[in-house]
């Protein structure tokens, strides 16, 4: 094994929850809700129909109902749009950013042509075999913009790592608060 292949199967293995079991910790659904602690590890994508649109000072970079989200044990779900859904021509690429993800591969970041030093979204030009849906699927942080689904705006999951995409349906608590890096 060479060392990207160990540092991979060691991140896969580092996680104890895998959404087999919630924790004592875990918010109970009501009727109609989902809990993130109910999602698995190795993630899995659901394909999404919802209305998804994400918008900056009102103009739209963003709008679908053709997406995925993957869903992963203690996130919201992230959202990732076709790239002919995206209004490509508002963003630019972050030259030299990228970042591994142990379950879906190398990432590149995005950001605003206006603020081109803060990242608004990633994609995966390359994905591992298991993600390959996700190629040139773009995901956006709703920390940055403003964020909707079926018409709902989403609150952002704590943190700047994360993208998670917080709705009413869902139950947490949310990885991504202080002290959560552990999940």
């Amino acid at each position: 094994m060479n060392k990207n292949q160990d540092w991979l199967q060691k991140g896969r293995d580092g996680w104890s929850n895998r959404g087999s079991k919630r924790p004592p910790f875990a918010i109970e659904p009501k009727e109609g809700q989902r809990s993130v602690w109910d999602f698995p590890r190795p993630p899995i994508i659901e394909k999404v129909t919802k209305i998804l649109l994400v918008k900056y000072k009102g103009e739209t970079i963003a709008d679908t109902q053709n997406a995925y989200a993957v869903l992963e044990t203690a996130s919201p779900p992230t959202y990732y749009i076709p790239c002919e859904d995206v209004e490509l021509h508002m963003l630019s690429q972050i030259s030299g950013k990228s970042s591994l993800c142990e379950w879906k591969g190398e990432a590149n970041y995005w950001a605003l042509k206006e603020n081109k030093n803060r990242p608004v979204a990633w994609s995966y030009a390359n994905p591992f075999q298991e993600f390959s849906e996700l190629k040139d699927y773009f995901a956006f942080y709703p920390q940055h913009l403003e964020c909707f689904v079926d018409g709902i705006q989403v609150k952002s999951q704590p943190g700047e790592f994360y993208a998670g995409w917080i709705t009413p349906d869902l139950t947490g608590p949310f990885k991504g608060e202080s002290g959560t890096s552990h999940w």
